[in-house]
């Protein structure tokens, strides 16, 4: 019985999980409002300044934080490579750790 309840809380947990992944971006390859489609560069800078661009955001309903007009998976590496940059990335911790010796 107890096997049973389990697998139904990891079926249940699993299916949630998977309700929450995000759908297909339908702007990807095609020009934003500037005529252009951003890459990597454009990502790695969203990125880095996503902290600020956040704030502003939560008072400004025309500042997003991710451009949807982008080209794909070199914007999706750039972004997050940006975001890892802004808040320290892994590397943070074990300077951290060093100095403190």
């Amino acid at each position: 019985m107890k096997k049973a309840l389990a697998l139904i809380l990891v079926a249940v947990a699993l299916i949630s999980i998977a309700g929450c992944a995000p759908g297909p971006n339908n702007y990807v390859n095609t020009d934003n409002d500037k005529g252009f489609v951003p890459g990597f560069l454009y990502g790695l800078w969203n990125g880095i300044i996503s902290p600020v661009t956040f704030i502003i955001s939560l008072f400004n309903s025309k500042v997003q934080l991710y451009e949807i007009h982008n080209n794909g998976s070199w914007y999706n590496f750039g972004f997050i490579l940006g975001v890892s940059v802004a808040f320290g990335g892994s590397a943070g911790g074990v300077a951290r750790r060093r100095r403190d010796r």
